[in-house]
């Protein structure tokens, strides 16, 4: 088997609202595969179907070669899953957490010393084990939940937002635990709206409304799905700037980036000069213009828009 996990089709809908539309993808065995998307973009619905906790309306779907309908009891058995809201019991301790969730996953006895010394050793917890869970920080919490997803030893985890909420330092030290479990064999399936957390992973699903927008590594994503160049303009009055290039004929797309602006045209060399002397001439002070290789921000931006412009003739027909 090369996929931990195999999707086709699957969707999933309430009522008249669609959350899931029709999507199909592959996750690999050992690889850290990353569903990038807005809040509301149906992450958190293809995971709950992923292990059972929803029916999906249509599609097929496997994971760890366990069909997603059939067999939900034993994919959740054989996988870790860290929930968006941390899924800890505040009022029990550290210790007491791992206890009950080696129970929830079966754990037999003769190894449960051994592998809570290893995730506490792994989530910097040792010496805090008879701490009260709600005394730790965001951070800690963050790695004990985690602990308590792995404490079976899975080969598959899934990870929901797992870093909302806290602070940088403790969404770095987060995502060093993550590729350590990759490094270990382990595929991790992470949801997430941060792009720098995407930047670094094997594979990444853009996600929007429900609907698989690509599917790629962050190289070749950046590579083969920008139908067009950036050039990035730093510049005063960053909003009348961005409504005024809008306008321009050869602007194919226009987005505020940080403290600038991120233009697509087909020639980047050729509409460098053109686009300061546009601004230049609409009372704008331009500090510095140049051409830059896309972000995947850049990427996620041009397909949504484009599949904004899909939809919209879609409905005009």
């Amino acid at each position: 088997m090369e996929y931990a996990i195999e999707i086709e089709n699957l969707t999933k809908k309430f009522g008249n609202f669609t959350a899931v539309n029709n999507v199909s993808f592959n996750v690999k065995k050992g690889e850290i595969f990353v569903f990038l998307g807005p809040n509301g973009s149906g992450k958190t619905t293809v995971i709950r179907m992923l292990i059972g906790l929803l029916t999906p309306t249509s599609g097929l779907g496997r994971v760890l070669d366990f069909d997603i309908v059939k067999n939900p009891e034993q994919i959740r058995l054989n996988i870790g899953y860290m929930s968006q809201k941390f899924s800890l019991y505040d009022e029990l301790t550290v210790e007491e957490n791992l206890d009950f969730y080696a129970g929830v996953y079966l754990v037999p006895k003769d190894v449960l010393q051994q592998r809570k010394r290893e995730i506490l050793e792994m989530a910097d917890l040792v010496g805090r084990e008879n701490s009260i869970t709600a005394t730790l920080s965001g951070g800690w919490k963050q790695r004990l939940a985690l602990g308590c997803a792995i404490i079976h030893n899975p080969k598959l985890v899934f990870l929901d937002e797992p870093t909302g909420g806290v602070d940088p330092v403790a969404r770095r030290q987060f995502w060093d635990l993550i590729y350590r479990l990759s490094e270990n064999g382990v595929t991790v399936m992470v949801t997430t709206h941060y792009m720098d957390e995407a930047e670094h992973c094997n594979t990444i699903g853009f996600i929007h409304y429900g609907n698989l927008l690509a599917v790629d590594t962050p190289e070749n994503l950046k590579k083969n799905q920008m139908k067009g160049q950036i050039i990035e303009i730093k510049c005063d009055k960053l909003m009348e700037s961005l409504e005024l290039l809008k306008t321009v004929d050869f602007v194919k797309d226009a987005a505020v980036y940080g403290q600038g602006l991120h233009i697509v045209v087909d020639d980047a060399k050729r509409y460098l000069v053109t686009l300061a002397d546009i601004l230049k001439s609409g009372g704008v002070k331009v500090a510095n213009i140049k051409h830059v290789n896309p972000s995947l921000e850049d990427v996620f931006v041009f397909l949504v828009e484009n599949e904004s412009r899909k939809q919209f003739i879609r409905e005009m027909m």
